[in-house]
């Protein structure tokens, strides 16, 4: 049975206009089978799409599931504008985002968004390093398209555990330098992102990271080692995207806060990440 608690506190929310939250029924232009655990929905809607900004997510219902009560978090890929499409990488981990895979052409998808505080902008000639590790590059792709546009200079760092585990490369060779690494060597340099020799061989002004969490905890002690300005992209669990549920709560040197409402994009100095 679903919670009425959840329903009715995401109807009252809804309901203060200053939040700027929008539900919306979102029609499925194409789903795109990328690899046997990822599929990239692009999807539209009759008017034109809301303000976003990246490193925001998207909450949305999933339909016809006798197992899946509350709304699926997934970050908001990229943003076309002039198309009028939204992008969302789905990984299908579960029944709830098995169903969401299932979407074809022409299907609708209820959405609310969008939720969250994003990365930060930087200033035209800028270096920044945007580093990913699995479903973590999917807030990246938007958020180095908008730093490409505004003339900073991107990089990307991305890692998977094999070549064939890697997504969108030629959609992120629009924006910036890809740099890869793969567990097994198929492909860029073999190991971890962290042990990518870029991060010693170069110098950038911003880091911003998504991925596992353990590699986001390295990404970060890298940073303070080199004095960098370091922004994460928490994934903890977010059962209603508000702030109502409690159940996505951080600890941070400000207490605790929710990851869904007060990020998911936080600055490292922010989290009680000591390693």
């Amino acid at each position: 049975m679903k919670s009425s608690f959840f329903f009715l506190t995401l109807q009252t929310l809804y309901k203060n206009k200053n939040m700027k939250k929008h539900l919306l029924d979102l029609k499925v232009l194409s789903a795109e089978r990328l690899h046997e655990r990822y599929v990239l929905l692009r999807l539209t809607h009759d008017q034109p799409l809301p303000a976003m900004q990246p490193g925001q997510f998207v909450e949305v219902r999933v339909d016809g599931s006798p197992h899946t009560f509350l709304r699926r978090p997934i970050s908001i890929n990229f943003v076309d504008r002039q198309r009028n499409e939204l992008w969302l990488l789905v990984a299908t981990v579960g029944d709830g985002t098995r169903r969401l895979a299932l979407l074809q052409p022409g299907d609708t998808v209820n959405c609310l968004l969008p939720l969250g505080h994003g990365f930060s902008p930087a200033a035209a000639g800028q270096r920044l390093l945007l580093v990913g590790g699995g479903v973590g590059v999917a807030p990246l792709l938007w958020q180095g398209a908008q730093l490409s546009q505004g003339g900073a200079e991107v990089t990307f760092l991305l890692g998977a555990r094999t070549a064939h585990d890697l997504l969108l490369l030629d959609e992120f060779r629009h924006y910036g330098r890809v740099e890869l690494t793969t567990e097994d060597g198929s492909q860029g340099q073999q190991g971890f992102v962290t042990n990518h020799a870029i991060l010693q061989e170069e110098h950038f002004d911003l880091v911003q990271c998504c991925g596992p969490t353990p590699m986001m905890k390295a990404v970060a002690a890298y940073a303070r080692q080199k004095g960098l300005n370091c922004e994460v992209s928490l994934e903890n669990m977010m059962a209603c995207g508000l702030g109502a549920c409690l159940c996505c709560v951080e600890k941070t040197t400000e207490g605790n806060l929710c990851v869904c409402k007060d990020g998911p994009v936080f600055n490292i100095n922010r989290l009680l990440w000591q390693s």
